[in-house]
């Protein structure tokens, strides 16, 4: 059986792709601090413990697994609070990311598949956004993920390293078996919080501009399912494993829906409605998010299953349902 680690696998994404890495025949062996992650969201192989700045439990850890190849999810996600707190982010995003490559480099691990992010692009020139757009983030976050995929620029240079960099938009819906799904503290979501407001455990929901150059006034982003991106990430590395160059490649559906089209998503699955309150724009907040995937499409032979948006929103309701939002 081969052996991936998984760094972050606790979390939201990481955790969906450990499923699909055993339902495709791999072991992963997920590496977490669980501070937002969770432990009950490591089902499918071993959970070692740990923080990517502890050097010495990092090269324990690729002694006694060997894998061959990482994962590597671990990192901080809130736009806002690297805004407010931008060494939290450089030092757990960036830091964090460079104890791990020099573990590899310690362990001869040289694969390595990246969660990267939309943000690295900034505020967008055109849409969709393809991956000859240039890349100007305009938060600490969307630098911390520049930064990283610029030193595997390097790495693969001076060391000889693959890897496959995937850029995702909006990362939505859960797995369709209920097991695991999205859990965030705190939750800034549009998805889960929409779902929130229809089950009660919030009053409302707030649309943040209503005035923008869309048709119905709200902001569109495109709402890729996290299975989808699990299947990208283990197409990724099967490429890699067949000598494949690296590669940075955009996963999202290249189709947008607006927050208003979300928030009636949920009511249509839900059959409840939802009260929405209309609030003035957030600053940074672009009228538009949509990406190219063309060419992940055809890189990876690869292509969104959940492309309607009741239909990843009905794998969320499922999940919040039976786990009565959080009462797990």
């Amino acid at each position: 059986m081969i052996r991936c680690l998984v760094t972050g696998g606790a979390g939201y994404v990481g955790s969906h792709l450990c499923k699909a890495l055993a339902k495709e025949g791999f072991e992963p062996v997920v590496f977490d601090d669980l501070y937002r992650g969770h432990r009950e969201f490591v089902k499918w192989g071993p959970l070692v413990e740990g923080k990517l700045a502890d050097a010495r439990l990092l090269d324990e850890v690729f002694q006694k697994y060997r894998p061959e190849a990482v994962f590597h999810f671990a990192g901080l996600t809130y736009v806002g609070e690297s805004v407010k707190d931008p060494s939290l982010y450089y030092v757990n995003n960036y830091l964090g990311t460079l104890s791990l490559l020099e573990a590899m480099r310690r362990g001869s691990c040289g694969k390595i598949i990246f969660s990267s992010t939309a943000a690295t692009y900034g505020e967008p020139k055109y849409v969709p956004i393809d991956e000859k757009h240039t890349q100007s983030p305009i938060n600490p976050y969307g630098n911390s993920k520049l930064f990283i995929e610029k030193t595997l620029d390097d790495y693969e240079k001076a060391y000889g390293f693959k890897f496959a960099a995937l850029r995702y938009f909006n990362a939505s819906g859960a797995d369709p078996d209920g097991e695991i799904g999205e859990l965030h503290d705190p939750e800034t979501h549009l998805i889960p919080l929409v779902v929130m407001a229809a089950m009660g455990e919030r009053a409302d929901i707030k649309i943040f501009g209503t005035d923008y150059s869309t048709d119905d006034g709200t902001a569109i982003r495109d709402y890729v399912h996290v299975n989808d991106l699990a299947s990208a990430h283990i197409k990724a590395l099967r490429l890699l494993d067949d000598g494949h160059e690296s590669m940075k490649l955009n996963l999202g559906t290249g189709c947008g829906n607006s927050v208003r089209e979300v928030i009636s998503a949920v009511e249509a699955v839900s059959g409840r409605k939802v009260k929405v309150i209309e609030a003035p724009r957030r600053a940074g907040d672009p009228p538009l998010l949509v990406a190219d995937p063309k060419l992940a499409e055809e890189t990876l032979s690869w292509k969104c299953r959940y492309r309607d948006i009741k239909d990843i929103v009905s794998t969320a309701w499922n999940w919040h349902s039976k786990n009565k939002y959080f009462g797990i």
